[in-house]
């Protein structure tokens, strides 16, 4: 070998150990400044498997706050995200509870997520578990929440409604025994009363139709009915009223349609609509109530030439005791509730309602339920008498 080759060849050796004595120092110096591993916290036996089976979202919380182990439902309703609580209201109580050593129990309304504002309302206790550990249990209890909101505006709506009949035949009555040497104004003051009467009764019967759809699931197994017999019986007790207003109404049915169901509650949804039809609808119109079957539904849907529903007020019309215009309504003898009674019925028989409409075009409120096809309606056991589903007397004979 000639002098330049091995010149080379030992510079290129001298390069390479200078490289790989750089690298061993650092590997060494990376050595003694890592944090040796700690070993993974030990859980009691059986945590896990309890973890996995519990309804409410479990979380296990070690002395550093981070996530030991949680349950699926932790992660489902976002209350783990990695390896931490996602909630700064969760870690805050995890170390009150650390600090204190005392089991905690709170209400918190905690974000669904990043965006938004929908909350989450949860009932959370934090205990100790073992020396080391938290456990954390999240109970969701927006839904809770949410019926107990509906019933507490449910209560104090059917408050407000019942003062102004109660107020007016109050009133009416001291004008009656005012008026009681002047027989006109007794008959005036009378027929003012029998108004309010009316409405009170209305309002009354509908809060029991709701009070009823409540607990038809649990009370009426479902039978066959047939959707033709309802929707006569339905438009038969409103033939009176409309017939008053020369409001003529047209039934198209189809003897084949039938659902499962409490023929009695499909009776009251469908009378609803033909009631709201005639009183909004001019004198001398008329109104369509038709019966159809399509891709497994039956549609029966009723249509006015009335004043119409704007379409920004078409998503609240189903709410209860929402109405678009009061004062037309109070003039009508509407109590608000008829819509929500329909809403109702539907959804307990499966189906939905809806509603298009145009300002000045009138509407057409359509029921869909599941077709019950060829189903044959089963006899009434005769024996059965104590059954409200036996019982052939009409709604007005059962209650009275």
């Amino acid at each position: 070998m000639n002098p330049e080759s091995a010149a080379t060849l030992g510079g290129i050796a001298g390069v390479l150990l200078g490289v790989g004595a750089v690298l061993a120092a650092r590997w060494s110096e990376r050595v003694q400044r890592r944090v040796p591993e700690q070993p993974e916290p030990q859980l009691q036996p059986g945590v896990g498997a309890v973890l996995a089976v519990l309804r409410s979202s479990a979380v296990v919380v070690a002395e550093d706050d981070s996530v030991v182990k949680a349950s699926p439902a932790a992660y489902a309703y976002g209350i783990v995200s990695g390896n931490e609580l996602t909630h700064p209201e969760l870690r805050h109580l995890t170390r009150v509870v650390r600090r204190d050593g005392v089991i905690r129990e709170s209400e918190l309304e905690l974000a669904r997520g990043p965006l938004g504002r929908a909350r989450l309302v949860v009932h959370a206790r934090v205990a100790p578990l073992g020396s080391h550990h938290l456990l954390v249990l999240v109970e969701d209890r927006t839904e809770a929440r949410r019926v107990e909101e509906t019933r507490r505006d449910f209560v104090a709506n059917v408050s407000h409604e019942l003062k102004t009949p109660v107020g007016g035949l109050s009133l009416l009555a001291e004008a009656v025994l005012g008026a009681s040497d002047d027989p006109e104004a007794v008959r005036r003051f009378a027929s003012r009363m029998q108004v309010e009467a009316n409405r009170l009764n209305s309002l009354v019967q509908e809060i029991v139709d709701l009070s009823r759809l409540q607990l038809a699931d649990t009370l009426h197994p479902p039978r066959v009915v047939g959707v033709g017999d309802v929707v006569h019986d339905a438009v038969d007790r409103c033939r009176l009223v409309a017939s008053a207003k020369d409001i003529d109404i047209a039934v198209q049915d189809d003897p084949q349609a039938r659902v499962y169901g409490d023929g009695d509650l499909l009776m009251t949804a469908v009378r609803n609509l033909v009631d709201n039809a005639v009183a909004y609808s001019p004198a001398g119109s008329r109104i369509a109530v038709t019966v159809g079957r399509h891709h497994g539904l039956v549609e029966i849907a009723v249509t006015d030439q009335g004043v119409g529903i704007p379409e920004d007020e078409q998503v609240r019309i189903f709410e209860r005791f929402y109405r678009i215009d009061p004062a037309r309504s109070r003039a009508t003898g509407g109590t608000g509730l008829g819509l929500a009674i329909v809403k109702h019925v539907c959804a307990n028989h499966g189906g939905e309602v809806t509603v298009w409409s145009q300002p000045g075009q009138g509407a057409t409120f359509t029921m869909r339920l599941p077709d019950a096809g060829d189903a044959v309606e089963v006899q009434p056991d005769l024996s059965a008498s104590t059954s409200t589903l036996t019982s052939t007397a009409t709604p007005e004979e059962a209650r009275g």
